[in-house]
């Protein structure tokens, strides 16, 4: 018996076989590739506004006119680095900011974004997210921000929503801020007074809770 007479056609079974391995493969590989490069729009976004090397006044940089200059120089160095994908945006919409949130709370990363503080809960889960930023850069904004002010927290899964709370200045030994709170909280970090020349001797802390799925910011339902 010769090779040629052990071959068979395939029939119409093992097709529908082959084609369905082949649609679950690439699933697959789509999921995997959605994870790796965060599909969601904004995410997307910013890190290509991060990866840019463009001058102070692009429209992908930045609003820098409350920054100092030497933040925004600082800033602008840090671009030449590499940097991670963000692990989501920060969004305060009534002081008109979005900045991509990164791990860690190191010099690099503070001048490019703003920074999940270690051992503080993880963006979308329960606890107290922390985040930390410059006075004198991103989070120079927050001199405005009022309590009832909303912030938004988008990863790659999931929006979550935050009202502000309180507002409070404490010493930069005052851990207990970044405690859990008796709901799924955020709470922002940055130095004190915002315009104080040399190492500021304080810390100021926006502390928001998470609002429930369908629920308004004045603690209605839909």
């Amino acid at each position: 018996m010769n090779r040629q007479s052990l071959a068979r056609p395939i029939s119409g079974f093992e097709r529908m076989l082959l084609a369905f391995g082949v649609a679950l493969l690439l699933i697959y590989a789509g999921a995997r590739v959605y994870s790796v490069v965060f599909s969601r729009w904004e995410l997307h976004r910013y890190w290509q506004m991060q990866s840019t090397k463009s001058d102070p006044k692009s429209k992908d940089n930045p609003d820098f006119r409350l920054w100092s200059k030497q933040r925004v120089a600082a800033y602008q160095a840090s671009l030449k680095s590499r940097s991670p994908l963000p692990l989501g945006v920060l969004k305060i919409p009534s002081i008109n900011l979005e900045v991509p949130l990164l791990e860690g709370t190191d010099d690099l990363t503070l001048n490019r974004a703003v920074g999940h503080i270690e051992g503080t809960a993880a963006p979308g889960s329960l606890g107290n997210v922390g985040v930390a930023g410059h006075r004198d850069g991103f989070f120079r904004g927050l001199k405005d921000i009022q309590t009832g002010d909303v912030i938004e927290l988008i990863n790659q899964n999931r929006t979550d929503r935050y009202v502000v709370d309180e507002i409070l200045t404490v010493s930069p030994e005052d851990t207990s801020v970044l405690s859990d709170r008796p709901r799924p909280s955020l709470t922002l970090v940055t130095c004190y007074p915002f315009y104080f020349v040399g190492s500021a001797p304080l810390r100021y802390i926006v502390h928001a809770s998470r609002t429930a799925p369908g629920q308004r910011e004045n603690g209605q339902n839909d």
